[in-house]
């Protein structure tokens, strides 16, 4: 390879990725939708929230394609988003299905972006003199056309909130009303009150562990972070000539773990303060200075300013990536019963889903770092495809840009 083309070529991946990969501009955007239900004495009402965004990709709500929907073209779809719902979140009771009643429409907003609200009561084809105690709900919107898509569940009886993920593999949830649960509880504590079964903490933790790992795993713009800050970490540059030298597994496992520890320490401060409520940031500027971290470390591996000072740079932009990470928990405003488990499970994920991709590029990587194909196809022409992916994601957040319209 002529070394002197290299900034050549490096401008012509830049050019090259820019223009064929526009979609990649949504990493992540996540596509989420929140279903909110309330149980009191046997009325079941709800509400759901989905992204104009996500909605739009279901029904078409832009008339005119000029990248704004109105209030008008909204209601204008209406008819067709009740027809889809009806369809996709489906509500039973024992063997009677149950029927969306009251269907009302509003403006609300998922994580910063607009979103449709709808209203809704379930409502038995023949009642009968006991209430409704039991409900499965089955929930499959998006998932045909976006598996990676999620529906957010809170649901509340009595003192009793239970939240729950919807997957493609996990579509379905009974609920069931706190009077019931009271009544299947046993015999009267000694105080004259119904004992409460236990919260089964542990399948909704592990629940919040499985969606932690699916979060960093469809968040792109986390990965390519992580792999920026890893993959010149493998490669030892002498001090005096800059020239890369051989290093040991050890010391090479070492700069590893000072990266991996200080992105995992960082971005689990902020998403507990996030989850907690005590410190909020817009999630347009979030999501901004997140795609900014990854230009800023893929530049560096270019032209290495900071070449010894990269676990710092993982701690300082892991902040803001907690935010990021902090928005599944947020939208399912879990209570406070529910908090610990949920975060300790979703931040556990996280670092699991973190550590695998980490036990993957490690291996691979230490063995190719001598090699000219490491120091300057991944390394080089690696940088720079992260560095114009960055890029992309900068101009669409920071502008409110969709790169990806036709």
């Amino acid at each position: 390879m002529n070394l002197s083309l290299l900034p050549q070529l490096r401008t012509v991946v830049l050019l090259l990725v820019c223009l064929a990969c526009p979609r990649f501009c949504h990493a992540h955007r996540l596509s989420d939708a929140c279903l909110r239900i309330e149980e009191s004495r046997g009325a079941w009402t709800g509400c759901f929230d989905v992204s104009l965004r996500d909605l739009d990709v279901l029904v078409p709500l832009d008339d005119n394609r000029d990248g704004d929907v109105t209030w008008g073209e909204l209601r204008r779809a209406f008819p067709v988003i009740e027809s889809k719902l009806r369809t996709h979140l489906r509500f039973q009771s024992g063997s009677e299905p149950l029927t969306l009643a009251d269907l009302d429409l509003a403006v609300a907003s998922i994580a910063g972006e607009p979103a449709a609200s709808v209203t809704f009561q379930l409502t038995a084809a023949h009642p009968t003199p006991a209430s409704i105690q039991t409900v499965s709900v089955h929930y499959d919107l998006l998932f045909d056309l976006d598996p990676a898509h999620r529906g957010l569940l809170r649901f509340a009886s009595g003192t009793t909130v239970q939240t729950h993920v919807f997957a493609p593999d996990a579509s379905e949830l009974e609920l069931r009303s706190s009077s019931d649960v009271t009544s299947l509880a046993g015999a009267p504590s000694p105080e004259g009150q119904p004992q409460q079964p236990p919260v089964p903490s542990t399948r909704a933790m592990l629940q919040h562990v499985r969606e932690g790992i699916h979060h960093i795993w469809i968040g792109l713009d986390h990965i390519l972070f992580l792999l920026a800050l890893l993959i010149p970490a493998v490669i030892r540059r002498a001090p005096a000539t800059g020239a890369s030298q051989p290093d040991g597994f050890r010391a090479v496992l070492m700069r590893v773990v000072a990266i991996v520890t200080a992105f995992t320490l960082a971005h689990s401060i902020t998403l507990v303060l996030a989850t907690l409520n005590l410190v909020q940031l817009p999630s347009r500027l979030v999501e901004t200075v997140i795609a900014a971290s990854v230009a800023v470390v893929a530049l560096n591996n270019l032209f290495p300013l900071l070449r010894d000072h990269r676990a710092g740079m993982a701690f300082a932009f892991g902040l803001i990536h907690g935010f990021g990470f902090a928005s599944v928990l947020q939208d399912l405003q879990l209570p406070a019963q529910a908090l610990v488990s949920s975060l300790v499970g979703f931040n556990l994920g996280v670092e699991l889903g973190q550590l695998a991709i980490v036990a993957v590029f490690l291996p691979v990587a230490y063995a190719l770092r001598t090699t000219r194909t490491y120091r300057h196809v991944v390394l080089q022409f690696g940088s720079c495809a992260i560095l114009a992916l960055a890029m992309a994601w900068l101009a669409e957040r920071a502008l409110d840009l969709d790169l990806t319209r036709t």
